[in-house]
């Protein structure tokens, strides 16, 4: 008895875990997202025009997506804000934290697009400097 729990519990990890790298890279292989840490090694490794490019096309699909999900929670912040709380009500309502969502992804979505821009620049003067060496 006590070694078929122990088959069964494992077989279920072995699909738990098969399932969730699945999903992995079915997300990876999707391309529309890159993290931090590959946007900075995309920084670091920047020469050409090209490499400038795709840094501001990241940045701008990073500002869309934050964009959305700022949409999202002033949506969820407009649902909520009319709740008036009773006196003994515990900070922070559920208002105030869709509040300080939205505000935090509208900041991250204008630096994503500051540097969305920095980097179109860039490739823009890259390209022209190159054009004139040539």
């Amino acid at each position: 008895m006590k070694g078929r729990f122990i088959a069964v519990s494992i077989m279920g990890l072995v699909l738990i875990g098969a399932g969730s790298a699945q999903r992995a890279v079915a997300s990876a292989g999707g391309g529309d997202h890159v993290s931090c840490a590959q946007l900075k090694q995309m920084a670091r490794e920047a020469r050409t025009p090209d490499q400038y490019q795709a840094l501001a096309n990241s940045y701008g699909s990073l500002q869309s997506y934050y964009l959305r999900q700022a949409a999202d929670e002033e949506r969820v912040w407009s649902r909520l804000r009319p709740i008036t709380p009773t006196m003994y009500a515990k900070y922070p309502r559920p208002a105030d934290s869709a509040r300080n969502l939205y505000e935090y992804y509208v900041e991250k979505a204008s630096k994503a697009g500051a540097m969305s821009t920095k980097y179109a620049q860039m490739a823009q003067s890259t390209g022209a400097s190159t054009q004139q060496r040539m």
